[in-house]
């Protein structure tokens, strides 16, 4: 959330930032905090003048006991102020509490250097690397692909999970694997420690990390419990160290996180649906750095690179977006995405990478200090940017190395981690393998 003393300081400079994001629900939310702060904070000046009273009254009343004089209309008094302080303390809670509310559902502040956009197709692009393959027949889209190489079965899991979920097989279910280890060793050689966190969540830290819309549109609850599935490894990551201050010294901490993450996918009527790329079930290798303040920005470039090293280790076309106003969402200050080249011709999302600055930190409570007994000096920063979401990478490497005859090329980088299969080959012909 944005530091309330931000917003009592300076309300215009705010109100600036937010109307950049073309949303008036956020400009609603800034007025009716801004209202219910100030009545919370008025009605607190008045609880506190009604307890120095009472203080003063109880004072008197011990001198006077003790001079032996009628305290009667003095116990009243005391009685009818302290009436006035429940009262108004009740009154300033639901104040407070409210207020907090709000501010919890006002977005991040954007960096300058976010362009202006309605949605998505107003993000500006910054760079793409390599060229998309040349096909000499007409290519097919992955699901087709992986439905004749008879590795997925989407009709079963339809059976048995419902729409948005698939049986993937032999080689295909090896390739998922592939390219989480891929993924983690690159990062891992590059100083960042591997977490698989817990899968499940209770709402009080969920609630730290994430827009509360997520809630309703995003995560799968579970009946009757305090938890979540997780729809990313950010989320338990970012809440790992929850009302706890870190040392400056201990700054930044890497972190790649590995996990299956499960997403309602609530509202993308109209968006790609085919195949993999939005599924209720997919894992995914994630990046997530705690770092100083002044540190952030340069992270956020080095969280890009690597995930772009990635992509070029792999051989996939791609380009990067800085996504604008309109599209980035609530959290982050700043975000790119990262698009892969698909078969229709068309780019699609692969990943994001958020500087998420000091807003999940102050939600959940994550300062630093110093040094050991040195009082908190301020809020860390998150950052959090998709490695490889494999179902995605999946798609990319199926619809641009497909050949001819209907096989598909694994990218050399992943062979290793393919006991030497170079080739995905119809179930009747298992060839391909290197030897």
């Amino acid at each position: 959330m944005i530091d309330v003393n931000l917003i009592r300081k300076n309300p215009e400079s705010i109100r600036e930032n937010l109307k950049r994001r073309n949303d008036p629900e956020c400009l609603a939310l800034l007025d009716e905090f801004i209202e219910m702060d100030k009545k919370w904070r008025t009605l607190q000046t008045q609880v506190n003048e009604y307890r120095r009273k009472r203080n003063e009254l109880s004072f008197k009343i011990a001198m006077k006991k003790k001079q032996d004089q009628d305290v009667t209309d003095l116990l009243e008094e005391a009685d009818e102020i302290q009436k006035q302080v429940h009262q108004l303390s009740a009154m300033v809670e639901e104040y407070r509490q409210r207020s907090r509310e709000i501010l919890m559902r006002i977005p991040n502040l954007l960096h300058e250097s976010v362009p202006p956009g309605e949605d998505e197709n107003d993000n500006v692009e910054i760079r793409r690397w390599g060229s998309p393959p040349r096909f000499d027949f007409k290519p097919k889209n992955h699901l087709e692909i992986a439905l004749e190489l008879g590795l997925v079965d989407e009709e079963r899991a339809n059976k048995v999970a419902g729409t948005g979920f698939y049986y993937l097989k032999d080689e295909l279910a090896l390739l998922d694997l592939a390219l989480q280890r891929f993924a983690i060793d690159f990062l891992m050689k590059k100083g960042y420690t591997l977490i698989e966190p817990p899968y499940m969540m209770r709402r009080r830290p969920y609630e730290g990390v994430t827009d509360l819309s997520d809630f309703e549109t995003v995560m799968y609850k579970i009946e009757r419990e305090d938890h979540y599935l997780i729809a990313t490894s950010e989320h338990p990551i970012a809440a790992m160290f929850m009302n706890e201050t870190l040392l400056k010294d201990d700054l930044p901490m890497k972190f790649v996180g590995v996990s299956t993450n499960f997403r309602k996918e609530i509202g993308t009527h109209g968006k790609y649906t085919k195949g993999f790329f939005r599924m209720h079930q997919f894992n995914k290798v994630e990046q997530f750095i705690f770092c100083l303040p002044e540190q952030s920005w340069e992270l956020h470039e080095e969280l890009q690179r690597n995930c772009e090293e990635l992509y070029q280790k792999l051989g996939l076309h791609y380009r990067v977006v800085n996504v604008c106003t309109g599209d980035i969402g609530t959290v982050a200050a700043k975000k790119y995405d990262t698009e892969v080249w698909m078969a229709d011709g068309k780019f699609r999302e692969i990943g994001s990478n958020s500087n998420c600055t000091d807003y999940q930190a102050r939600r959940l409570g994550i300062k630093y200090r110093e040094g050991v007994g040195k009082p908190p000096k301020g809020y860390v920063h998150t950052l959090n940017s998709t490695a490889l979401a494999t179902s995605r990478t999946m798609i990319a490497i199926l619809e641009q190395y497909q050949q001819k005859d209907g096989s598909v090329i694994i990218p050399e980088v992943l062979r290793p981690y393919m006991n030497g299969i170079s080739r995905l080959c119809k179930k009747q012909n298992l060839g391909g393998r290197e030897g």
